[in-house]
């Protein structure tokens, strides 16, 4: 862990570590909108959407320290410290990030930096996007007679260049959702056909969830790198691979105006 300067008095504020959800302002909890409402800082993460941000008082300070690949950010060590230095300065401190802090987003190693710094803390759990994106797509992540278990994982590692038990995930009863994995999407893939997953396994990429530009790709396995490069895709997305993508179509509810589907392939209705 980067090391962070402490202060030598003890911390007058205290930290509340908030998943703001997958992006509609409606999925935030109460106790994360009532915290929004009296937070003297707030630090956000580049995939907190901007109704959520416009809930923030008025008089509260605001810091962007998202990550965002490929464009200048804030790093860890510098959130970090940040984190640090409010608790000491502020009362009411709340870092905000998209989705649950627990899933993917180095909520644990920021709370390690607090538990260092002595720093008192709560954590709020949020929707996770893969819960809100499979929601608003139509797509049970587990259903009885397609998938009984699911797996999380993250593809915005540089896969080319560490090993991934790719079998581990090449079961056809469970599915599969890869947070940022657009970037690799044909490792992924290629890596679970290797495995044995079949290329006609049904897959979808969701943009921007829940959100009123939200889109719905849909393909087969073998045709994820061609959906994760299409023109009209836009960040931030997540994948679902699995059989239970086959019910898109039936239980698609979210209408909005702006929304649209791209099918790839129609074999898998």
């Amino acid at each position: 862990m980067e090391l962070v300067t402490i202060p030598t008095q003890h911390a007058k504020g205290k930290v509340w570590l908030v998943g703001a959800g997958p992006g509609d302002a409606d999925l935030l909890t109460m106790k994360a909108y009532r915290l929004l409402k009296s937070a003297d800082v707030v630090l956000y993460d580049a995939l907190v959407s901007d109704d959520i941000l416009a809930l923030i008082n008025d008089d509260a300070e605001l810091i962007a320290v998202g990550k965002r690949a490929g464009k200048h950010s804030a790093s860890q060590s510098e959130i970090n410290q940040l984190l640090v230095t409010k608790a000491f300065t502020r009362k009411n401190v709340v870092r905000l990030k998209g989705g649950d802090p627990f899933i993917f987003g180095r909520g644990g190693e920021e709370l390690q930096t607090l538990v260092e710094a002595e720093v008192e803390f709560e954590v709020v759990p949020g929707i996770t996007a893969a819960s809100g994106a499979s929601a608003y797509a139509g797509i049970p992540l587990t259903h009885r007679d397609y998938a009984q278990g699911v797996s999380f994982i993250t593809g915005h590692c540089k896969l080319e260049d560490r090993f991934v038990n790719w079998q581990s995930y090449a079961n056809p009863n469970n599915t599969l959702v890869v947070y940022m994995g657009i970037l690799n999407a044909n490792i992924i893939s290629q890596g679970l056909i290797d495995a044995g997953r079949s290329p006609n396994t049904p897959v979808a990429i969701i943009s921007k969830a829940t959100s009123s530009e939200q889109q719905r790709f849909i393909g087969q396995l073998d045709g994820l790198d061609k959906l994760a490069n299409d023109a009209k895709l836009q960040m931030p997305a997540l994948m679902i691979i699995g059989e239970v993508v086959k019910l898109a179509d039936s239980l698609h509810w979210f209408k909005q105006q702006a929304f649209e589907d791209v099918t790839a392939h129609s074999a898998i209705r």
